[in-house]
Formats: C-alpha cells, sequence, structure tokens
C-alpha cells in the first residue's frame, strides 16, 4: 500500500516542535516585544506580557532552548533579546501574515490609540525603519535610482556611493544580505531591511534623525532629520510627521 510505502521525513518531528515554540500567546508577545532590538529583563518582559515571573521563566527557557532568543545575566538580573537577525527575520515574516485591524486589536483607550498611531508613523523593526517612516525611506532611495526593487531589493553602485558619502558604514559580517525586503505589517509594503537597514537605522539613531519614544518600538524624525533626509533623499517633512 501507498501507506506504507511512505516514508516520514526525518525533518518532520523537529519542525513541529520549533512551530510549537510559536503557537502560544506568552512566548509570541515576548518575540514581538523584542523587536525593539534591545535586551529586556525577564521581569520586565513578565509585566508585559501580563504573567507571573514564574511563568515567563518557563517560557524563555523554552525560546532560548529553540534557539529564537540568547540570554545573559548580570548579577541577579536575566536579561534576554532576539537571538540574531535570522530569528528577527522569521519572526517578523510570521507577523506580516497576521492581518491588522481585527476586533482584538482596536485600541480601547486614547492612549492605546495614540501608541498605534506613533508605531503606524514610525517604528523599528528589530534593527531597521519601518511603518510609514521606513516605507518613505525606502520610496526615496528607489526613485533617486539607488535601490533596485524589479527582481527584489538591490542597491545600485549609486546607492553604494550615497551610502559612502552619507557616512554610513555598510560592514558585513556572516552571511546576512546586504539589502532585502522586509514586508510592513501596517503599510502592506516592503521596506529596507539587510545589513543596509540595520545601518542605516543605526545611523538615524545615533546622528539624531531619529528618536525613541513611548515604552514600545515607536520613533519620531527630529528636526536635525527632517534636514538631513531632505537634504541626502528629498523628502518633504511633511512626509515625516
Amino acid at each position: 500500500m501507498l501507506g506504507a510505502m511512505t516514508t516520514r521525513d526525518p525533518r518532520a518531528k523537529g519542525l513541529a516542535a520549533f512551530a510549537g515554540l510559536l503557537a502560544d500567546e506568552t512566548r509570541a508577545a515576548c518575540l514581538l516585544a523584542l523587536f525593539d532590538g534591545r535586551a529586556w529583563t525577564a521581569g520586565e518582559l513578565a509585566r508585559h506580557a501580563g504573567v507571573a515571573a514564574s511563568t515567563l521563566s518557563e517560557h524563555l527557557d523554552r525560546l532560548v532552548a529553540g534557539g529564537l532568543i540568547a540570554e545573559e545575566r548580570q548579577g541577579r538580573h536575566r536579561y534576554v533579546r532576539l537571538a540574531d537577525a535570522r530569528a528577527a527575520q522569521l519572526v517578523e515574516e510570521l507577523a506580516a501574515q497576521v492581518a491588522p485591524g481585527t476586533a482584538a486589536e482596536r485600541p480601547r483607550t486614547l492612549r492605546e490609540s495614540g501608541a498605534g498611531s506613533a508605531m503606524a508613523r514610525g517604528r523599528t523593526c528589530y534593527d531597521h525603519l519601518a511603518g510609514r517612516l521606513g516605507i518613505t525611506v525606502t520610496d526615496a532611495l528607489a526613485s533617486r535610482g539607488l535601490l533596485r526593487r524589479d527582481t527584489g531589493f538591490a542597491l545600485t553602485d549609486a546607492g553604494l556611493e550615497w551610502f559612502s558619502a552619507a557616512g554610513i558604514d555598510l560592514h558585513r559580517a556572516g552571511r546576512r544580505p546586504l539589502v532585502r525586503a522586509c514586508l510592513d505589517w501596517t503599510e502592506r509594503r516592503p521596506h529596507l531591511a539587510g545589513v543596509a537597514g540595520a545601518a542605516l537605522c543605526r545611523h538615524a539613531l545615533d546622528a539624531g534623525w531619529c528618536v525613541r519614544i513611548g515604552s514600545e518600538r515607536a520613533v519620531k524624525v527630529t528636526a536635525t532629520g527632517e534636514r538631513a533626509l531632505s537634504e541626502l533623499l528629498g523628502i518633504e517633512a511633511r512626509q515625516l510627521r
């Protein structure tokens, strides 16, 4: 019989176990919180997820064992962060498949509404810019011939020169792609990620073009940033507000 002749792929068990790491709302909430690229204490994540510290500890152990987060201890504090860019890419691509605007996601208070608007306007997506800000910057790079989007994302020679002239180092380590497209879950369009996206975001924060606001991943473009992005990419200030 056909069933008797079928050999199950040996990776099936491991894949099912790995998928199970994400099939829990508390663990999913932790992974999404860690998208700000910073290290959180276990206590901070427990409060964010709305669970007891002892409960969260068990979840973190599973995520560490599964390779999705990394941890370090300093004194009595346990700090965790996303393991690497590969883990972040996996989570963000899955998160992008979740349709926004469902009843469960609608803000319940003015504060939640304001926070949601700020996140949609501009935020970090692990280590690169996202939201309308990320899309605006990506569109500006493409319109100036610095970024190709016809057969996937790729920097042109002019694009490489632009990053160099702007003082943004594109140091590549490991196998991470220089550029890649990341589907934006609020805009439903791809923004710039990869080494170039991370370098641009890091420079924007270090140079004071953007500042973090609130307790999540939202960022705001400063007056310095408006001037810089206008001079370097021709982006009008109104597009950044």
